[in-house]
C-alpha cells in the first residue's frame, strides 16, 4: 500500500510540473483523474497522506524567531567503539538490531489524532528549536497517519550528497557549506520553510520514543513506522557470531548510499531488556556507536592548487603522491579554506596523512611535519588580480578582486546557462571556454549573438551542422523563462535561487520594481539582511552590469505570476481556481492560467477548503475535483462564467 502511494504521488506530481511549470502534457485528464481518484481512496483506506501528495495544500510559513522547546526526555549521545571485538562482547547472548548512523540532524516529530503537531530538533539534548514549519514541507514525512494516539519518534533530518553538491554550487561564496549534514542543519532552521522545501530535505526514522502500542522488539517498532508511512534506517538483526560479517556487509555499502553516514548504531532488540540497563549520565547502557576506523593514509604534499570560482573565491586543493584509499587510488584533496590551511600548517613536501570523510570524501587529516610555511597567493593565478582574504562561514577565504577575471567569467557563463538558471542545454563548460578562446562570447549576453559566428563554429573540431543547430535552438528555448530564472542566472552576490523566488513574489514580478528598491524595501522581505539588500543595490547601482541586462531582457519571454496592478476591486483578485476539463475559448490551460494571474488570483493544481473557483466546463462530470468542489460548496463555473467575472 504504501509503495503503491509514492508511486502515484511521484506519477501525478511530475505530470503537475509537466502541465503547470513546463506548458507540456505528459497524461490527459482522464488518466490523472483516474490516478487522483485511485491516490485519494488509497489515502482514506490507509489513513497515510505524504506531504508531497497532490491532494494537500500546504502553504508556506515565514517565522520571525525559532521556539525553544524543552524535551520530555533528555537526548543522550552514544557512546562508541572501533572494536569489533567490543560489538561481540557488548551483545554477548543477547539479539542486537543494527543500523546505519546517518550523519545529519536529529529531530523529534509528534502525533496526536493522526496529525503532525510538533517536530523539534536534538539541540543541546534538553532544549531543541521548534521546526514544525520546516518539517512539514520534507519531501517524505507523513503530514497525517493512521494512528490516533499520541506518537513520539525520532529521525534523522539529511540532505543527498547530489542536492548537496547542486545546492552549494548556487550559494554565495560567503555562505557555502562544508558537508551535507552543516547544509541540513542550516536549512531546517530556516526561519522560512520555502527554502526547506526547495533543498529537497528527507527524515529517515531511527527510534519510536512513545506510543501507547505494545511492542516486544524494536524492530517491531521500526516496522510499525514503515506501515504509517515512515521511511527508516536501513536495519538488521544481529548476534555475536554474525555481527562481524553484516558491519563488513554494511561497510560496502557505505559507498553508494546517498545520504552521508558516520558509522552504525547496535541496540539491544528486545524492548524490556534495552529498558532494565538504564543509562549513565552521558550515555544510554542499552546501544552504541561502531565507527569504522579510518583508512589513513601518509603521504607527500606535493603543491596547493588555487582555482577560482565564479564568485570569486579562490579554493585551496592539495596535491600529493598518490596513495589507495578505500579502495580507490586519490591524489587530491579539498583544503577548502585558508583557515583550515593555517590549521594544519601546511607547507610543500610535508608529510600528511589523509582519509575518505564518510568514506567517500578525501581530506586531509593531519600534518606531521608542521613546517607551516606555505604561501598564500597575493594573486589570482588565473588572471593575475589582486587577491584578497574576506570572511566566510567556516573561516577566512581568499577572493579574487578582478571583476573582469577570466575564471570568474568562465564559471560564471557556466552559471548563467545552468539548468536552474537559463537551463540552456548542450552549453558545457569546454563549449564556453573554446567560444571565448575563439573571441565568439565575452560575456553571457554574447550568447545570443552566435549566430554571426555560425562558419566558424560549424568548423571547429568536435562541432558541426548539427552541434551548432542544437546550441542556437538550445538558446531560442531559453528565452521562455521566469523572472526568478533570470535574476539568479546573473549571479548576484548573496542571490540564489530561492532568494530571488522570494524577491519576486514580493515584488510582484516587477522587474523595474526590483532594480529600483530600496534597501528598507529589501529587508523588508523575511529572508532577507542587510548583506543581501546591499548586494543587490550594488549590483543593480552598477551601469556596466544594466547595460548588459538591458541587451538581453528585451529577448526574454517570461512566464511569471505578474500581478496587473492597475486592476482594483475585480472578482478575481486574490481569489484561488482550480481549472480542470477541457477547454474552449482559452488554447490551454496555461493560457487560462496567466489570464487569472494577470488579474491578481492564483491557481493551484488541487481543490481544497481554501478553493474559491473551480473552471470546468462540464459542471456534470464525475471528476475527483467535480467531487471534491461540491463536497466542499465550492462554486463550478465554465469559461464564461469566468470572462463574466472580469
Amino acid at each position: 500500500m504504501i509503495e503503491k502511494i509514492k508511486c502515484l504521488v511521484d506519477k501525478l506530481n511530475k505530470a503537475r510540473k509537466a502541465y503547470y511549470q513546463q506548458s507540456y502534457e505528459i497524461m490527459s485528464d482522464f488518466e490523472y483523474d483516474k490516478l487522483y481518484d485511485e491516490l485519494e481512496a488509497l489515502e482514506k483506506e490507509t489513513g497515510i497522506i505524504l506531504s508531497n501528495s497532490p491532494t494537500q495544500e500546504v502553504g508556506y510559513i515565514v517565522l520571525s524567531e525559532l521556539k525553544k522547546v524543552k524535551h520530555d526526555k533528555k537526548m543522550l549521545s552514544l557512546d562508541k567503539t572501533k572494536e569489533i571485538s567490543k560489538i561481540q562482547e557488548f551483545l554477548n547472548t543477547k539479539d542486537g538490531l543494527l543500523s546505519f548512523k546517518m550523519d545529519g540532524l536529529t529531530i523529534v516529530l509528534t502525533y496526536n489524532d493522526g496529525s503532525l503537531i510538533s517536530a523539534v530538533t536534538r539541540g543541546n539534548g534538553e532544549i531543541g528549536e521548534d521546526i514544525t514549519h520546516n518539517c512539514k514541507v520534507f519531501k517524505n514525512i507523513p503530514l497525517k497517519i493512521p494512528f490516533k494516539d499520541e506518537l513520539i519518534i525520532r529521525g534523522e533530518a539529511l540532505i543527498s550528497f547530489k542536492d548537496f553538491e547542486n545546492i552549494n554550487e548556487n550559494l554565495d561564496i560567503t555562505e557555502k557549506y562544508k558537508n551535507p549534514r552543516n547544509l541540513c542543519s542550516g536549512t531546517v532552521r530556516q526561519l522560512n520553510n520555502e527554502i526547506a522545501k526547495d533543498r529537497n530535505v528527507s527524515f529517515l526514522a531511527f527510534s519510536l520514543v512513545n506510543c501507547n502500542k505494545q511492542f516486544n522488539l524494536k524492530s517491531e517498532q521500526l516496522k510499525f513506522l514503515n506501515s504509517l508511512g515512515f521511511e527508516t534506517v536501513e536495519f538488521t538483526l544481529v548476534n555475536k557470531d554474525n555481527v562481524e560479517k553484516t558491519i563488513l556487509d554494511f561497510e560496502h555499502k557505505v559507498k553508494t548510499n546517498k545520504f552521508a553516514t558516520d558509522g552504525l548504531v547496535i541496540t539491544f532488540d528486545n524492548i524490556s531488556y534495552s529498558n532494565s540497563l538504564g543509562e549513565t549520565s552521558k550515555f544510554p547502557k542499552d546501544s552504541i556507536a561502531f565507527k569504522w576506523a579510518d583508512d589513513l593514509a601518509t603521504t607527500t604534499l606535493l603543491e596547493v592548487e588555487w582555482n577560482t570560482s565564479r564568485t570569486g573565491l579562490i579554493n585551496p586543493v592539495a596535491i600529493f603522491e598518490p596513495v589507495e584509499l578505500e579502495g580507490t587510488t586519490v591524489n587530491r584533496a579539498s583544503l577548502h579554506n585558508i583557515s583550515i590551511i593555517k590549521n594544519l600548517k601546511l607547507g610543500i613536501g610535508d608529510t600528511i596523512k589523509v582519509y575518505k570523510a564518510n568514506m567517500i570524501i578525501p581530506q586531509v587529516a593531519e600534518n606531521e611535519t608542521n613546517s607551516d610555511n606555505l604561501e598564500i597567493p597575493s594573486k589570482c593565478n588565473a588572471c593575475g588580480g589582486k587577491a584578497e582574504t574576506i570572511q566566510i562561514r567556516d573561516g577566512l577565504a581568499l577572493k579574487c578582486t578582478n571583476p573582469n577575471c577570466i575564471a570568474k567569467i568562465i564559471n560564471g557563463i557556466v552559471h548563467y546557462v545552468s539548468r536552474d538558471a537559463m537551463n540552456i542545454i548542450d552549453f558545457s563548460k569546454a563549449t564556453i571556454e573554446k567560444f571565448i578562446d575563439n573571441g565568439f562570447i565575452t560575456n553571457y549576453t554574447d550568447i545570443y549573438d552566435l549566430q554571426k559566428y555560425k562558419e566558424k563554429i560549424v568548423e571547429m573540431q568536435g562541432f558541426g551542422e548539427k552541434s551548432y543547430n542544437n546550441i542556437i535552438n538550445a538558446i531560442e528555448n531559453s528565452k521562455n523563462t521566469t523572472l526568478y530564472n533570470f535574476i539568479y542566472a546573473l549571479g548576484i552576490e548573496h542571490i540564489g535561487l530561492s532568494n530571488a523566488k522570494l524577491l519576486c513574489k514580493n515584488f510582484n514580478y516587477n522587474f523595474d520594481n526590483i532594480k529600483n528598491a530600496t534597501f528598507e524595501q529589501i529587508v523588508a522581505i523575511d529572508g532577507f539582511g542587510e548583506i543581501m539588500a546591499n548586494s543587490l543595490i550594488d549590483y543593480f547601482a552598477n551601469i556596466d552590469n544594466i547595460n548588459l541586462i538591458n541587451k538581453v531582457f528585451p529577448l526574454l519571454k517570461l512566464n511569471d505570476n505578474i500581478i496587473n496592478e492597475n486592476i482594483e476591486n475585480n472578482n478575481i483578485n486574490n481569489k484561488t481556481f482550480v481549472i480542470t476539463g477541457d477547454l474552449q475559448t482559452f488554447k490551454n490551460r496555461k493560457e487560462l492560467q496567466q489570464k487569472i494571474e494577470d488579474l491578481g488570483g492564483k491557481v493551484t493544481s488541487s481543490v481544497s477548503s481554501k478553493t474559491d473557483f473551480l473552471i470546468n466546463n462540464d459542471k456534470n462530470s464525475t471528476s475527483s475535483k467535480n467531487k471534491k468542489a461540491k463536497e466542499l460548496n465550492i462554486p463550478i463555473i465554465s469559461e464564461q462564467d469566468f470572462l463574466n467575472l472580469i
